[in-house]
């Protein structure tokens, strides 16, 4: 038993600090007071919220004099829309599940405020019967296998 020594210490496993508590202020003060070299460095654009610049400046959009806006179904197109739903005896509820979009598209697209998208006119053209783009707009469309 002369080999066991109760007065030293044996450490198995000490932990290197992390980065994280060497950056702290406390240890950069206890580095220099050590005398060992320190360098800091601030990082561009630090502590500020900005993920992205604006493409074009506020000054720049306020000399702008065109009136920027989407284009709107025409007047005409929104008249078929309601007379061929009217014909078919369709609420636009009725109208919006059968081309499933929500009752608020056929409202916005019977009213004149809907943008036009070439995919929802079609669908409603399919379900109404009449044509609402091209050239022949507002002429009954043939069933589909009639050709």
């Amino acid at each position: 038993m002369s080999e066991s020594d109760w007065d030293t210490v044996t450490v198995l496993r000490k932990k290197a600090p992390k980065a994280s508590s060497l950056k702290t202020e406390s240890a950069v003060n206890q580095a220099r007071r050590q005398g060992l070299a320190v360098e800091t460095s601030q990082k561009y654009n630090a502590g500020t919220n900005k993920q992205h610049t604006a493409p074009k400046n506020t000054a720049k959009l306020d000399r702008e004099h065109e009136e920027l806006k989407h284009k709107q179904v025409s007047h005409s197109v929104s008249k078929l829309i309601m007379q061929g739903r009217q014909a078919k005896g369709l609420s636009q509820k009725d109208l919006a599940t059968k081309i499933c979009e929500k009752p608020q598209i056929v409202n916005d697209y019977e009213a004149g405020r809907g943008i036009p998208n070439n995919l929802i006119l079609g669908k409603i053209e399919r379900v109404i019967g009449i044509k609402l783009r091209g050239k022949d707009i507002g002429t009954p469309m043939a069933p589909p296998g009639s050709n």
